[in-house]
């Protein structure tokens, strides 16, 4: 994990960056001063999110570049606007097991979804110390997941150490371009797709390769956050589950914010769907997005493009 001049290089970047205060009457303003709208239930109506099929998306013989499958599904959804967007997918169920990626070296505020990496973090100080989540850490969790609520992550976040216990915990697992937020303001933690495909395959993974004590989370800890990813509220189910057939299960988190220097909108969506038998972990990050209505859509459509790539990809590798 960097540290030195890098870790206050980037600090402080990250320190002269302002959000618009959080006006929702549920959540800590002062400890959220930066958050801005992120994560209080929507006002509007999202966008529907009923799930097509996605399209089989280009076919790239063995060994071809990811990058420029990836790249080639996504290119259409691109000319549409000037978002920044960057993706990663993993298809768990594929003989390549390499993450696919477009924009993996850009940077975002991670919004909520870095909630998942406190509730990681959690578990993991948990099982070092040999401990169960007390109570008020287990309802913490399920509203911060579920319902993503700001005042229960706050408090979660003060209790892992802030920046330094996330930072410690996500290197364990394997995350190398994560760095948590400033003080209180977790929402503006930096990450890249690719960290958080690395994060949800943490999660996810159920085979021999999956990661154990003392370094990884183990099977409960991975089974509790699969659960609650899995039982977000109704008017949160969108994002990356837009690409999941519908009646199947999946799991996600997103992110939300607006930004108050230019009223710009983050926009991120990361989880596992279902699709045609296979798993798929995806990660979308966006920003830049005019509205929030707007960004969602973009969301949505990249994460079927991604799997569209994904499975194209797949198809050429024996399972």
């Amino acid at each position: 994990m960097p540290d030195g001049q890098n870790r206050t290089r980037r600090t402080h970047d990250l320190r002269v960056r302002t959000l618009r205060i959080c006006t929702a009457t549920t959540v800590a303003v002062a400890a959220l001063a930066a958050c801005s709208t992120a994560d209080t239930p929507l006002e509007a109506q999202a966008p529907s999110t009923q799930a097509v099929m996605p399209a089989s998306g280009p076919t790239a013989p063995p060994h071809k570049n990811r990058r420029a499958t990836l790249a080639s599904a996504l290119r259409p959804i691109l000319l549409d606007g000037h978002a920044q967007l960057a993706v990663a997918v993993l298809d768990q169920d594929s003989a390549d097991q390499q993450i696919m990626s477009f924009g993996q070296n850009a940077t975002f505020n991670t919004a909520s979804i870095i909630k998942v990496g406190i509730l990681a973090t959690l578990l993991l100080q948990a099982q070092d110390e040999d401990r169960e989540l007390t109570a008020a850490e287990r309802q913490n969790a399920e509203e911060m997941i579920r319902t993503s609520d700001n005042e229960a992550a706050t408090e979660l976040w003060q209790a892992i150490g802030e920046a330094e216990g996330l930072d410690a915990a996500i290197e364990r697992l394997g995350l190398s371009s994560t760095y948590g937020g400033p003080d209180v303001r977790w929402g503006l933690t930096q990450t890249t797709a690719t960290d958080q495909v690395k994060l949800l395959r943490a999660v996810f993974s159920r085979g021999p390769m999956a990661a154990r004590p003392p370094e990884g989370l183990s099977q409960t800890s991975r089974a509790y956050i699969r659960d609650l990813m899995g039982q977000i509220a109704q008017d949160q189910d969108w994002g990356v589950s837009a690409a999941s057939p519908q009646g199947s299960r999946c799991a996600l988190k997103n992110g939300w914010l607006q930004r108050s220097t230019d009223d710009l909108w983050v926009i991120n969506s990361i989880g596992q769907v279902a699709v045609q038998g296979h798993r798929y972990l995806v990660s979308v990050l966006s920003g830049d997005n005019a509205s929030m209505k707007s960004g969602i859509s973009l969301v949505e459509r990249a994460a079927r493009a991604a799997i569209g790539a994904a499975s194209a990809h797949a198809r050429q590798w024996p399972r």
